[in-house]
């Protein structure tokens, strides 16, 4: 196959199979912001119930560096393809479990265990997901496009948000409460099983990108690494530290917006889910233009200034979300949630070109993988959680608006230590930058 059909193959097979995953992900987060609470965690009352979904919702956050290091280990010793594959399907088969999970009523205390049992399966599978296929569009792009290539897996969260959220609407349109309250809140986890085919169908018609397959690694053909994770965090500690901290605004935002504000909209504030999924999803289709053009504009731009542009504009929005929200006008709620959704997708064109250039071929798997979940761990595991405090102890979700406006301001700070990687000649990314922790990356503002 050439090099321009392989590419193709591999910038769809990144978004369908991201696609998929995300949708598996994110069908809990709307379940537990919706109808979780009363289906498994009925004895804790309305807030506790809540905290009780999104406590579970956050331990999917904490197993994903484990899936980061566990997939990234086998990714980066055994290659690209197979891994995706085995993430895949361990992610599909743990969210169908939870489709025919019985709630608190059947099986007592038992079910919200296998709930967090399953949900940490779900954690580890997408750990091992976005990295993997980063790399599989980073390895295989032209450098000069890296950016745009990279857009094609970008898009895929966004795809996976819009099958989630619209399978859930539709539902909810068609059924009435009692029904998607029963059994209809089942139906998006079953269908991941359909889903998960397509992906597998896609994916093991792949082949193994070209610097893992030629052996690249440091610019020479020294051998994966044995356990590539004590390489990373021996020789790349501060890379993943600083870029965790660089991209944990993004998740906070999004996790805010998607999460939290459809929680509070609806039981704090009474409006209809089914509105609020129509805003957001409307929201949906800005993000994805602005996925596109910044990935694209970080080719020319660089990765490191789009990102602080995007981070600013994240900070400023931060400080008027949940004031609009709160005037229960519908026109300035949808501008709240369709302003966060475009922000966010400023924020995330840049990563999966951005992340894998920071590291060399022999670890990048888990280098790329682990940053990216640590950034979830600390930007969305918590956020909910935090959110939902704040806003009882204050009365208003407006003091929300300012602890994500403090993670931008971090954000911009990591930023500044980074190098910029566009353009950046991944086989040799390892000699250029060192291997010990000390010429990771220069200390201070690196020259752009």
């Amino acid at each position: 196959m050439g090099a321009t059909g392989q590419m193709r193959r591999a910038a769809a097979a990144a978004l369908i199979g991201t696609a998929i995953e995300f949708y598996d992900f994110f069908i809990y987060g709307t379940a537990a912001a919706l109808v979780f609470g009363e289906v498994f965690f009925p004895e804790l009352g309305t807030v506790g119930a809540l905290l009780a979904a999104f406590s579970v919702y956050a331990v999917a956050f904490l197993a994903r560096p484990l899936g980061a290091v566990v997939f990234g280990h086998f990714g980066d010793r055994l290659g690209r393809k197979t891994t995706l594959v085995v993430s895949l399907l361990l992610m599909g088969l743990s969210t169908a479990a939870v489709g025919v999970l019985p709630g608190f009523g059947a099986w007592g205390w038992w079910a919200p265990v296998v709930l967090v049992v399953l949900r940490v399966c779900q954690g580890v599978g997408l750990g091992g997901e976005w990295g993997g296929a980063a790399l599989l569009v980073a390895e295989n792009a032209p450098a000069g496009r890296r950016g745009r290539y990279g857009a094609y897996l970008q898009l895929g969260p966004t795809t996976g948000f819009v099958l989630a959220n619209g399978v859930f609407l539709v539902l909810q349109l068609w059924l009435d409460e009692g029904a998607f309250r029963s059994w209809g809140w089942r139906v998006p986890f079953l269908a991941s099983l359909a889903l998960v085919a397509v992906g597998l169908f896609v994916r093991l018609r792949l082949e193994e990108t070209p610097l893992f397959r030629g052996g690249a690694r440091d610019g020479a053909r020294g051998g994966a690494e044995r356990v590539p994770v004590v390489e990373v965090l021996r020789g790349h500690w501060r890379t993943v530290l600083v870029g965790c901290g660089a991209i944990t605004v993004g998740y906070a935002l999004f996790y805010l917006t998607t999460t939290y504000a459809l929680a509070y909209a609806t039981t704090g504030l009474g409006v209809p889910s089914t509105v609020v999924l129509s805003m957001l999803l409307a929201g949906a289709a800005g993000k994805a233009v602005t996925v596109w053009l910044s990935a694209r504009r970080s080719d020319g731009w660089g990765r490191r200034r789009t990102l602080q542009g995007a981070t600013g504009l994240a900070v400023a929005w931060g400080l008027v979300l949940f004031p609009l929200l709160e005037t229960e006008r519908r026109e300035l709620m949808f501008v709240a949630l369709a302003g966060a959704m475009v922000v966010l997708g400023c924020l995330l064109g840049p990563l999966a070109a951005f992340l894998p250039e920071l590291f060399p071929t022999r670890v990048r798997y888990t280098g790329a993988a682990l940053t990216y979940n640590l950034g979830g761990v600390v930007g969305g595991a918590t956020t909910p959680l935090i959110a939902t405090r704040l806003t009882e102890a204050y009365g208003t979700a407006e003091p929300v608006g300012w602890y994500l406006a403090v993670w931008g301001v971090v954000a911009l700070l990591c930023l500044r230590l980074l190098p910029e990687t566009a353009g950046t000649d991944l086989a040799a990314a390892g000699a250029l930058r060192g291997r010990t922790a000390a010429t990771d990356f220069p200390i201070g503002p690196p020259a752009v």
